[in-house]
Parts: structure tokens; sequence; C-alpha cells
């Protein structure tokens, strides 16, 4: 990741640190496909400890289902990468840390284990907050490493306008 790319990530987690704390609201993360991207980059903020509760790197299913409750039938069903595992992980982990928010990844980063159906690129992101559960399909390009900052971008960008909206 390029320092501009950092710095940008940076700049959207510390607009969205200040909302958190402005409206004492707290988040936890479930990662799979960022591999803890997504919480360095909201730690990276002076004073995340008052709204960033912790998270989870569930990069296997088991530890899907062990500490985030996603189903195993939801795993069988419609595969790791998928809108309902997405929905599950984020409810899961605002429900485990009793946060406000809960957010989720998982996705292909590549450069293998994409297929026709599900791509490398494909990444779900859900977000929990006020007991309503979303997931969001992205499909992003490049290598590794620049699909897991696309996908925090992507987080960063759309929580701050799920917040904005509900002022």
């Amino acid at each position: 990741m390029s320092k501009t790319s950092q710095r940008d990530l940076l700049r959207l987690s510390s607009r969205l640190g200040y909302l958190l704390n402005e409206r004492g609201l707290s988040i936890a993360t479930a990662e799979s496909c960022t591999g803890g991207l997504l919480s360095h980059i909201l730690t990276g903020v002076s004073g995340s400890s008052g709204y960033f509760i912790g998270g989870v790197i569930a990069y296997s299913n088991h530890i899907k289902e062990l500490f985030l409750g996603v189903s195993e039938n939801t795993l069988i069903g419609f595969g790791a990468v998928s809108e309902q595992t997405a929905i599950e992980m984020a409810k899961g982990i605002s429900e485990k840390f009793n946060t406000s928010i809960g957010i989720s990844t998982t996705g292909i980063a590549g450069p293998s284990g994409g297929t026709l159906e599900k791509p490398v690129g494909l990444v779900w992101i859900g977000i929990h907050y006020q007991n309503e559960t979303q997931a969001f399909e992205c499909h992003f390009k490049g290598e590794r490493n620049a699909v897991k900052a696309a996908t925090v971008k992507e987080i960063l960008t759309r929580l701050l306008n799920i917040l904005d909206a509900s002022e």
C-alpha cells in the first residue's frame, strides 16, 4: 500500500472516529479477506480506544462459526464469500462485543482462489447498525494489497455515508 493510499484511509478513519466519538458509538470488526487491515486503519487514529472495541480475524470457516456465530448451513449453502456470511459476521461481532456497529469483510483478494461464480476481487462487506444488517457486493481490481485497501476505503466511505444519513 502506498503512503498516499494509507494517508487517505487514515483521513477517512479520522473523520469516522470523530463521528463515532461525537455520537457515543462503538465499533468492532470481523475480518476475513482484509486480514486485520481495517482494524489497523481504525486504530491508526489517536483516540480510537474511545470507540474501537476490538476485532476478530476469521480466515477459516471454523472461526467464523465458533467466534462469530455464522451458521454451518450458511457456509455450506452459500459459501464463506457470500451476502449471507457477511451479514452473519457483522451481526455476530456486534452482538459478541456488544457494540453499536459491527463490520465484516469476506472476499477473494487473490491472486488465487477465484472461480467463474466468485472471481478474484469479489468482496462482501457487512454493516450492522441500529439493529439492521446490510451487505454490499463489491468488485475490486488489482493485486492483493490493492483489493484489501479498496475494501477498507469502501467500508469507511459507506459507514460515513450511513452515519451522515442518520443524523
